[in-house]
């Protein structure tokens, strides 16, 4: 399970889970705004409602394909009488449900994707739940902050290598007395070189593909590729003082791209920078 982060809202700590790309938000914390006492009753007393079983179960259909429909008309069937009760754990494992989560041991309890906490903070208290979705975005600002700070700290480190590679280009690849105008389509074809070893297409063939995105092929690139893309050229500048053809280079810059690409995917370090 990821590691929570925590958000205060009226003096209560609200765990935050980030699973995947996707933010799922403590109920039981929640509840403890009405029962601080016994919370998952509160949560329990919620879906016995039939108008809770109605939106947990349209979320459902709407967010997950293996959502178990059969199961669900049951249950919704059975909601709102006076002989129905109804389990986060139970819910999950009747329906496959994945917009709500039961968690044990320490820091338990059942968590809720996002869109399902705030309905369920709705019908604890509608004030409450306007607190916490100012905090929510307080939080996700916060995050996103320290993700532009990354990918502004790699975006710097390719601009310096960069200099190197141009450096390179200038003293080994342009030839004597030509135009401004050829000296820099050399320059853009040694750098969709590595646009070709890294992305598998040219700047050009990126903005055909993307008319409606702003920038350009590297501005659209994740930390890991800004981290392989710095790599190579360093490592490009090097191939071009050895002479080495283009074309060589290109398959050489491809592999290295590829095996880097895979580590940095599968290092743990590089996950927890996202979390």
């Amino acid at each position: 399970m990821a590691k929570a982060e925590i958000i205060i809202v009226k003096n209560l700590s609200i765990s935050v889970l980030k699973i995947g790309v996707e933010d799922f938000i403590s109920l039981t914390d929640i509840a403890r705004n009405k029962n601080a006492e016994e919370p998952k009753d509160v949560v329990k007393n919620w879906m016995r409602s039939r108008t809770t079983i109605e939106f947990l179960g349209l979320w459902e259909q709407l967010n997950n394909p293996g959502f178990k429909g059969v199961e669900f008309d049951s249950f919704l069937f059975e909601a709102g009488s006076n002989s129905f009760t109804l389990s986060p754990t139970k819910w999950i494992e009747a329906t496959n449900a994945r917009g709500l989560i039961s968690k044990a041991g320490n820091k338990g309890g059942t968590y809720a994707h996002r869109d399902i906490a705030f309905e369920f903070a709705s019908w604890v208290n509608a004030g409450f739940k306007l607190y916490l979705i100012k905090e929510f975005q307080r939080l996700k600002e916060d995050e996103n902050n320290r993700l532009n700070l990354e990918w502004n700290l790699q975006r710097t480190l390719t601009k310096v290598n960069y200099r190197i590679h141009t450096d390179a280009i200038k003293e080994n690849l342009v030839p004597k007395e030509l135009s401004k105008l050829q000296v820099n389509q050399i320059y853009a074809s040694e750098a969709d070189i590595l646009n070709m070893a890294l992305f598998g297409m040219t700047a050009a063939q990126w903005r055909n593909d993307n008319p409606k995105m702003a920038g350009n092929i590297r501005d659209a690139a994740g930390i890991e590729q800004l981290v392989v893309l710095s790599n190579m050229e360093s490592i490009n500048a090097v191939l071009i003082h050895q002479g080495i053809p283009q074309n060589e280079r290109l398959q050489q810059l491809n592999k290295i791209a590829i095996t880097q690409m895979k580590s940095l995917l599968n290092s743990k370090t590089v996950k927890k920078l996202k979390e």
